[in-house]
């Protein structure tokens, strides 16, 4: 590479690309751009989902089989739980707990969440950085018509049933970009920007949020793209495609190049990698304004994840050059 590159992140989908960009990048030359609007408090407890997801996925902690938390998990802690008749239904394994506990006394003294996430990423050997977007606090709250849900009670306790009508970002119009954040978007060898597959309206959108960050963007001299994390219609995992049917937003990969918007008609992207199931919608992106490339980027393997990380990097090295 001709210089670093950033990825704004949060989520498996977007998780599995950092994994293949960690596979090709130096730590010097990746920074990673995290979603804090998914963190909550729970039963006094700090929880960061997004960050933590990333720094399994990163450190080979994750849970493949079931798809979140930590592998080699036990569940005593749960277990004691429910017999007081507890909260449980956001499921607290032994293992994920000591992150949690940890994040919490921390911050408890005074330490910065990014300043945390170091510490916790260096303990596990992560050594690219997990950059949170902010500090301060931000949540993502889920508008359903009759009732706001803070996004775990949404996506956890109810399962993603609601149906949902818009987002509010809690304090994101006081949250500031970190000085780690601005630094990273701020330096002239800057090579690119990658906004990873993740769900467009609850992962990226609460990072763009964040005033700083988009300004940080639009000024930026480096391409900017993002890889779907719809494909045929359809998302991996998640809402995101439910999501889609029920904002009225079309639930394909355009849709998703159309809510990033090209940074010819004012929007944020330059270009946008399409998988090859969805090759025909191509031609309409690029009259857009987009530069398009089109990929493999279900990502089922290890394999499959650095070859989409080296088709993201080529793409953002065709763009600088054209």
């Amino acid at each position: 590479m001709s210089g670093p590159i950033v990825a704004l992140t949060g989520g498996v989908g977007g998780a599995k690309l950092a994994r293949g960009l960690v596979a090709r990048l130096a730590p010097e030359d990746l920074h990673f751009v995290v979603n804090v609007g998914d963190d909550f408090e729970h039963l006094g407890l700090h929880v960061s989902p997004d960050l933590d997801t990333l720094l399994y996925t990163l450190s080979g902690e994750s849970d493949t089989e079931r798809g979140w938390g930590r592998r080699g998990e036990s569940w005593q802690f749960l277990d004691a739980l429910r017999g007081y008749d507890g909260p449980d239904w956001f499921a607290l394994g032994d293992r994920d707990l000591a992150t949690h506990v940890l994040r919490t006394h921390a911050l408890a003294e005074g330490a910065r969440l990014t300043e945390v996430t170091a510490r916790l990423a260096t303990a596990l050997g992560v050594r690219h950085a997990m950059l949170p977007v902010t500090d301060d606090p931000l949540r993502t709250v889920i508008e359903t018509g009759g009732e706001a849900l803070p996004f775990q009670h949404y996506f956890v306790r109810e399962r993603c049933a609601p149906a949902v009508t818009g987002f509010r970002f809690d304090g994101a119009e006081r949250a500031r970009c970190t000085p780690e954040v601005r630094a990273a978007l701020a330096d002239p060898d800057l090579a690119g920007v990658v906004l990873c597959p993740s769900n467009p309206f609850v992962s990226i959108d609460p990072i763009l949020a964040v005033a700083e960050l988009r300004a940080a963007l639009a000024a930026c001299a480096a391409p900017i793209i993002a890889v779907s994390p719809i494909i045929g219609g359809d998302a991996v995992k998640g809402p995101t495609a439910k999501m889609m049917d029920e904002l009225g937003v079309p639930r394909s990969a355009a849709g998703v190049a159309g809510h990033y918007g090209a940074r010819s008609g004012g929007g944020l992207l330059d270009g946008f990698v399409l998988d090859a199931t969805d090759a025909a919608l191509q031609q309409d992106l690029e009259t857009t304004g987009l530069a398009v490339r089109v990929e493999q980027t279900l990502m089922r393997d290890l394999d499959d994840r650095i070859a989409l990380a080296d088709a993201v990097l080529a793409f953002l090295a065709s763009l600088r050059t054209s």
